[in-house]
């Protein structure tokens, strides 16, 4: 039996599907006696370190863990999961963490952008069994800086060098996500399960250290269908959501976002079958939005396979619900989205699909939105959405200067010297939709010029 526990805030779908398409089925607990009866243990990981630490405190699920641990049972940490195994974390000063692991996770530097969101290469030793060099899915604020006593480590940097996975016996602790690292997890898993050679270590190929730019599909949803229109108006329909993901994961994507366009208008929730049925079908990052209202809204998108929740209308209403989402899940999964207007010489945010003016500079929102503990900004240019005439590069770049989180470019990509002028900008990541959908561009095309013109992406 293969035990996910459950620590209250993380996402299991992800996780739960990359097993079964391993032909494994898991038992998800939080029952320390089932976890002491597993023949394996999976920690997973998305969330803040305080609430998980709490709550595997509170159901004497941190002593079962201990045990097997200490007996050798083969356990899987990821993310999270392998900061709840240190001694502690920055992210919760005082709370302490398993232990089963020395050291305490710090977060990363000033002068890069956290969360340390997307794709990085990771860089095994000679000696590594279950990984091997190559890219992998990360998202995390906090990690490991040194190599514990003991274990044996491999290494991503992200203004500083840091843990990316350990292992020893038959426990690997990954920072990670192996779940939504495409082939490379599903093969990561694979060893961990026993099946195949632990042998396979390639020598890595030089490449620049640090994060990968990210080209990320984005497939707006009304009624369970993909639909695409002009400054968000006369949609047509595009397909069905999860096809297209699928199609999209095969060209080389490096994330998917799904915005539901009708939940804010309409007043109701996201779907979340479509969620389900998007999970299911990828094994890649997927971010989710529309009509989360609260942290019960967020809770159930992660439930259904989300990694990341997207905010954009309640946000702006009640600012307040940035931070409970940070609280309660940890930064890296909170989104907020800025649909941006010109107006005069600044720019103002939108709610409500675009029907209605909900702050008044969108450039100072998104500092706001950051300081109350959004993780990443999704930029979508009203006057270029759909327009394929390139993105708002003056509003961009303001964004851009005014936080120190991620940012997605969104709105007005029709060419692939325009996703090259987004990254040039700044952008860490750029947002296809139309060009994607009327097959006009495909993601392993724009990826191939932008890394013609020297911009590092995963290939």
């Amino acid at each position: 039996m293969i035990a996910v526990v459950e620590t209250g805030v993380a996402n299991l779908a992800s996780i739960a599907n990359a097993f079964a398409r391993l032909g494994e089925r898991v038992t998800v607990t939080h029952d320390p006696t089932v976890v002491r009866q597993a023949s394996r243990l999976v920690l997973p990981g998305v969330g803040a370190f305080g609430a998980a630490a709490t709550e595997l405190r509170a159901r004497g699920l941190d002593g079962a863990l201990r045990e097997k641990a200490a007996a050798g049972a083969p356990l899987l940490a990821v993310c999270l999961g392998l900061q709840l195994l240190c001694d502690g974390s920055e992210e919760a000063p005082g709370v302490p963490g398993l232990g089963i692991v020395r050291g305490t996770c710090r977060r990363l530097p000033v002068g890069v952008r956290v969360p340390h969101l997307g794709w990085n290469r990771v860089v095994a030793d000679r000696g590594a069994h279950f990984v091997r060099t190559a890219e992998a899915a990360f998202a995390n604020s906090y990690a490991l800086r040194e190599e514990p006593p003991g274990w044996q480590a491999a290494w991503t940097t992200h203004g500083t060098p840091f843990v990316a996975a350990i292992e020893r016996g038959d426990t690997l602790a990954c920072q990670f996500h192996p779940e939504l690292s495409g082939a490379y997890g599903g093969d990561v898993l694979s060893r961990w399960l026993g099946r195949g050679s632990r042998t396979t270590h390639v020598e890595p190929a030089p490449r620049p250290a640090g994060l990968l730019r990210r080209i990320v599909p984005c497939l707006d949803v009304r009624d369970g269908r993909v639909v695409k229109g002009v400054r968000f108006q006369g949609l047509r329909d595009a397909g069905d959501p999860a096809e297209r993901a699928v199609s999209y994961e095969a060209q080389g994507a490096d994330e998917i976002v799904i915005l539901d366009v009708a939940a804010a208008p309409e007043g109701r929730e996201t779907q979340v079958d479509t969620v389900r049925r998007v999970r299911a079908a990828i094994r890649i990052p997927l971010t989710v939005g529309g009509g989360v209202r609260s942290v019960a809204d967020a809770q159930r998108l992660l439930g259904a396979g989300a990694d990341k929740v997207s905010v954009n209308t309640a946000a702006v209403r009640r600012p307040d619900l940035l931070s409970e989402l940070a609280d309660a899940f940890g930064r890296q999964c909170v989104v907020l989205a800025i649909d941006a207007r010109r107006g005069g010489q600044e720019w103002e945010a939108l709610v409500v699909g675009g029907r209605s003016t909900g702050r008044g500079d969108a450039v100072a929102w998104a500092a706001e939105g950051e300081g109350r503990g959004a993780g990443e900004i999704l930029l979508t240019s009203w006057d270029a959405d759909g327009t394929r005439h390139g993105h708002d590069l003056p509003l961009l770049r303001a964004v851009v200067d005014a936080v120190h989180v991620p940012v997605i470019a969104s709105g007005g990509i029709g060419t692939r010297a325009h996703v090259v002028e987004a990254l040039a900008a700044g952008a860490d990541a750029v947002l296809a939709a139309s060009v994607l959908h009327d097959g006009a561009e495909t993601v392993q095309g724009i990826k191939s010029h932008v890394a013609a013109c020297g911009i590092a992406v995963r290939q």
